[in-house]
This record gives C-alpha cells, structure tokens and sequence, in this order.
C-alpha cells in the first residue's frame, strides 16, 4: 500500500495467498522461515517469524535487515512500481471534477537483493497479462535472478484473490511448468523445485 493521505492508498489486487502458502510450505519442508508481509487478512503459518510492512520502502528495509541472514529469498510480494511523491497530511477533501497525482517510482527490491553483497538465491515472481514468458524470461536475466515464477493473472480463476494458480518455474537454462492446482499444493511443489535447482547451484 502506498499512502496518499490518512486514509487513501494505492494498492493492487494481490491477496498474499501465494506468499503466505509458500513460507508454510517452507516450514514444512525444514526451512527455518522470515515472512515479511504486506496487509492481508491470512494467518500466520506456524513457526514462521512475520515481519509486518505496509510501503515498498519499509519491505526493502525489512528485506535488508534479513538478507545477511537469508539462503533463499523469495520475492513473491505485489509491490507497487511507484508511490505518491507527496502524502497529504489531512485527508484531501473534494473539489472540482479531477486531481493530479504526482508519482515516483519506488526502489526494486528483488533487484536490490540479487546485487547485495551477500545476495542469497533468489527466486522473483511475474505477474503478468500478456506475452508471459518473454517478460518473465527477460526479468530473469534483467534482475539477475537464479529462478522466475510467471503466471497470467488475466486469466479467470487463478492469480490474484483467487485460491488456485497455475504458473511456469523458470531459470537459466530450464523450466518446469505446473497446472492449475491449489496454491497450497503449488507452493508445495515450487519449494521442492528451488531446493532442487538451490542444492544443484550450490553443488556447482
């Protein structure tokens, strides 16, 4: 959420689903889990420490207060690309038929993370609604990044609020895609490929 005044923001329609079956699946699979969440209404899964933030610029904080600590840093979250130059101080009120909204673009956390000193692997997320493996497999390499989750949140009953997803898993030289499945089920799945495609970086 980006703040506008007191009690307006700017936000998307992403619910934190994907996120939050991922850090459980995590901590079912041995990891030892950070969730740096946004506003949702999900549960906490157990045993995992949540970080709780509200702006791009708090979540890249908390990412940076982990990062020296973090193997695996899955960058899932919908943030938003730009933010209010200015927050009103008191709610704007109406007047006339338009506002103007200034906006400047926040700082690309997953990009901030890949060129950290102590990066871990990291595995960012694309959600789009066209030609989605070319844009997935563009910020892959564009990000630096060791693997890419793509799915097309146009289509009708996965994606954003929704509990199912279907997506392709990509890396430098590989896919794997999955259907649609519940995003539980998936996360359970998409945590098995990375800790596959991690112990074989790793091995390298």
């Amino acid at each position: 959420r980006e703040a506008l005044d007191p009690v307006r923001y700017i936000s998307n329609h992403s619910s934190g689903k994907m996120g939050y079956a991922l850090a459980r699946a995590a901590q079912e699979a041995g990891a030892r889990v950070t969730l740096i969440s946004g506003p949702v209404t999900l549960t906490t899964p157990d045993r995992c420490q949540r970080v709780n933030v509200s702006s791009a610029l708090e979540m890249l904080d908390a990412a940076l207060d982990v990062v020296s600590d973090c193997d695996i840093f899955i960058a899932s979250a919908a943030v938003a690309d730009y933010r209010p130059a200015a927050v009103a101080e008191q709610k704007i009120k109406k007047s006339g038929d338009e506002i103007q909204l200034t906006l400047v673009k926040n700082p690309d956390i997953v990009a901030t993370i890949t060129s950290h000193a102590e990066r871990p692997f990291t595995v960012g997320f694309a959600a789009e609604t066209t030609d989605v493996a070319a844009y997935a497999k563009g910020k892959l390499a564009r990000k630096n990044l060791d693997m890419i989750v793509a799915n097309d949140v146009s289509q009708p009953g996965i994606g954003f609020n929704s509990d199912d997803n279907a997506v392709t898993l990509y890396w430098p030289d590989g896919e794997q895609a999955f259907a649609a499945m519940s995003k539980q089920a998936l996360a359970r799945e998409l945590i098995l490929a990375i800790a596959q495609r991690y112990s074989a970086v790793l091995g390298d």
